[in-house]
């Protein structure tokens, strides 16, 4: 009865799977990737989490912050949301997820990186020139966060490429004005890097901060450090709320 009782408990739990693809992704961790890595994970929760990087992404499925870094476990601490979007530090002390992780991952983690990645046709900076759903609240005050890097054009791809890489330099000057993070950049504590990701190319741009343009890291000196100085365009325009 026994031996009868654990097969049948076998056929039920594979005929549980059928179908199910995230369960199966979930077995397939627990028995094919973690045995690889177990005792990295072990170790992270023997001696604590300690990423050397902050890494503010889209939320878009393209973007893939493991692959692009090559990090493994415990090497990034990841922010993901609509559009890579940093709020002010206005100290208002509010309930905002970004703002309680740059914090956490400056002054408890003590990252040594902070990496601001957009991308190409990013639904966000799209959606900035659009119309937005009437019931989507949220997300039509989330997108104020990017309109500074709005360009009054039609949007066209070459608009939309251009407004994605002035949000991402935008963020850089937002994050600037948290105290914590403009304070270490000074000691030279922390790297900012500005980041976009090219996602039909494989190619990801860095922001060199001495010429004012994106990169692209194929060709570029370094991984992008920045802001110091005013966004200069290519074609002379300053990102700034006077010169939007």
């Amino acid at each position: 009865m026994g031996l009868q009782g654990d097969a049948s408990g076998e056929d039920c739990d594979s005929s549980a799977a059928g179908g199910d693809d995230l369960l199966l992704r979930l077995r397939s961790f627990k028995s094919d990737y973690f045995p690889l890595h177990q005792q990295r994970f072990q170790d992270l929760v023997a001696e604590g989490q300690h990423p050397t990087t902050l890494f503010i992404g889209c939320s878009d499925s393209r973007l893939l912050p493991y692959l692009l870094t090559g990090a493994g476990p415990g090497e990034l601490f990841l922010v993901r949301n609509v559009g890579a979007f940093v709020p002010p530090y206005d100290g208002s002390y509010g309930h905002h997820g970004t703002a309680a992780a740059i914090e956490f991952a400056v002054l408890s983690l003590q990252v040594g990186h902070i990496i601001v990645c957009g991308h190409s046709h990013c639904g966000a900076i799209k959606a900035l020139y659009e119309e937005v759903p009437a019931e989507a609240n949220n997300l039509r005050r989330w997108l104020d966060l990017g309109r500074d890097a709005a360009l009054p054009v039609v949007p066209t791809p070459d608009a939309l490429r251009r407004t994605e890489q002035r949000a991402v330099v935008l963020q850089l000057e937002r994050l600037m004005d948290y105290p914590m993070v403009r304070r270490r950049v000074v000691a030279g504590q922390i790297s900012l890097h500005g980041w976009h990701c090219v996602i039909e190319d494989g190619e990801v741009h860095v922001f060199d901060v001495q010429s004012g343009r994106f990169v692209a890291a194929s060709v570029a000196t370094h991984s992008g450090t920045g802001p110091y100085h005013p966004y200069v365009e290519h074609d002379g325009q300053v990102l700034s709320d006077e010169n939007p």
